[in-house]
């Protein structure tokens, strides 16, 4: 495991595999990576590079609340940036949920730095729309509104942020509530800019532009089911759908975590997908 300093922020990544072509693997919500190192490991041992980053404010990397574009924009020219470093570019881009979105939004911002996209339990649909903009930043603001920053602090989503880095909670003391508020609230109208569905942030137009091979599998829950996964996929020029024997589910969120069983067969159709596409 290491960190780079990239645009003022130390962002933690690790590489899995010494050699092979590369592939950036973008977890979903605001989770750090070590979810996704047992699927990484089944990858990388078919000779797939594969690199995983806490993406700013994940993780064990900083939090910093600041910028003017959208928090899915600065992560996207964040991975441009260490792709960079790593001599990495281009590399196959793909993650799950909103590292799926991200992956596309990549794509978009920097398509000088993708060969491809390979896309898990894709987002869309109104309970989607109804659920993340809240978890994401709604409830985040209206604790620096109620309780300045150690508020925030104390949330529990924060409290995992400090204890992966404890420096964050002097970088997070230290900020203004009002500069804090004025940031997420920003961001959290960026991300109910787009559209709700198929997927939730990108037109149809966006996805209609990729002009990369890309897979996509489809998830099986509320947030991201499998009818808005195969829209999804209709819409993007040449793209394959491989889907996993799986049916959607009547709950809000299904953890990546318990798709384990299913990790070989994403590993093989994504090192195939990676080899083919180098």
């Amino acid at each position: 495991m290491a960190t780079q300093n990239i645009r003022d922020a130390n962002i933690h990544y690790r590489v899995l595999g010494e050699r092979g072509p590369w592939l950036a693997l973008i977890t979903g919500g605001r989770r750090g990576f070590t979810e996704f190192v047992p699927l990484a490991e089944k990858i990388s041992a078919h000779g797939v590079r594969v690199l995983l980053h806490d993406r700013r404010n994940t993780g064990a990397s900083d939090v910093v609340i600041d910028g003017a574009d959208g928090e899915e924009e600065i992560w996207t020219d964040d991975l441009y940036e260490l792709l960079g470093r790593l001599e990495a570019r281009p590399a196959v881009v793909g993650g799950a949920s909103s590292g799926a979105r991200t992956s596309i939004i990549t794509y978009l911002r920097h398509p000088d730095a993708v060969r491809a996209l390979f896309l898990m339990r894709l987002t869309g649909g109104a309970f989607a729309a109804g659920r993340l903009p809240e978890m994401y930043y709604g409830q985040f603001i209206r604790a620096a509104r109620e309780g300045g920053m150690a508020a925030v602090c104390a949330s529990e989503q924060y409290q995992e942020r400090i204890a992966a880095n404890p420096a964050n909670r002097e970088r997070l003391m230290r900020m203004d509530p009002r500069r804090y508020i004025e940031v997420m609230t920003n961001w959290l109208e960026i991300f109910t800019r787009g559209p709700v569905a198929p997927m939730y942030g990108v037109t149809e137009a966006q996805l209609g532009s990729i002009r990369v091979p890309a897979v996509v599998i489809p998830g099986n829950d509320k947030t991201h089911s499998m009818a808005c996964g195969r829209a999804i996929q209709r819409l993007i020029p040449g793209s394959r759908l491989v889907e996993l024997p799986l049916e959607d589910q009547d709950l809000p969120l299904i953890p990546f975590p318990e798709w384990a069983p299913h990790e070989e067969t994403i590993a093989r159709a994504c090192a195939e997908f990676v080899l083919k596409n180098t």
